[in-house]
């Protein structure tokens, strides 16, 4: 017993005890923190492999999505493209160009009973304005106006000139 009471009163034994006592502490400490972080991998390589099902399936989900929009969107382009052929070709019937025109002359004819005294000049303003009357109405609400009463538009729009206009004509 004397060398052990010998050993222990010794600087180095105390040192040695109380750095295999910090080892064993420390040891402790490391194996919760090492079980504690093979548990948190494993929550997190679950919840990864579950975010990776939702994913492909909300990718899966949107692929559908995309290809119905991409077919509808093909198919409205064509649509688009077949209303303007036959819109030209309507259009472009035979007939049409001389219904207008027909109809631009009876609008002039009618502004040229209105302001008589010079012919000639006259139905060449007459005619331009008839013109563009038309143009106009070719769009908006006179459009509209002209479904709904197509007589409408044989009665020309009188537009006011200054006096100087009606004296030189």
């Amino acid at each position: 017993m004397d060398t052990f009471v010998n050993i222990v009163s010794q600087p180095f034994t105390w040192g040695l005890l109380v750095g295999l006592f910090l080892v064993i502490m420390t040891w402790k400490l490391m194996r919760k923190d090492v079980a504690m972080l093979r548990s948190e991998n494993a929550r997190i390589s679950t919840e990864n492999k579950e975010l990776q099902g939702h994913l492909n399936t909300q990718l899966k989900i949107n692929s559908k999505g995309n290809e119905q929009l991409q077919t509808q969107l093909d198919e409205l382009r064509e649509q688009n493209e077949n209303l303007r052929v036959n819109l030209n070709t309507v259009g472009q019937k035979a007939g049409r160009a001389e219904m207008r025109q027909l109809h631009l002359m009876e609008t002039a004819v009618t502004v040229m009973r209105e302001q008589a005294p010079g012919f000639a000049p006259a139905w060449e303003r007459a005619m331009r304005d008839a013109e563009n009357t038309h143009e106009a109405a070719q769009g908006g609400l006179k459009k509209l106006m002209r479904k709904v009463l197509p007589g409408g538009m044989s009665v020309p729009a009188i537009e006011s000139r200054d006096d100087s206009e009606h004296e030189e004509a």
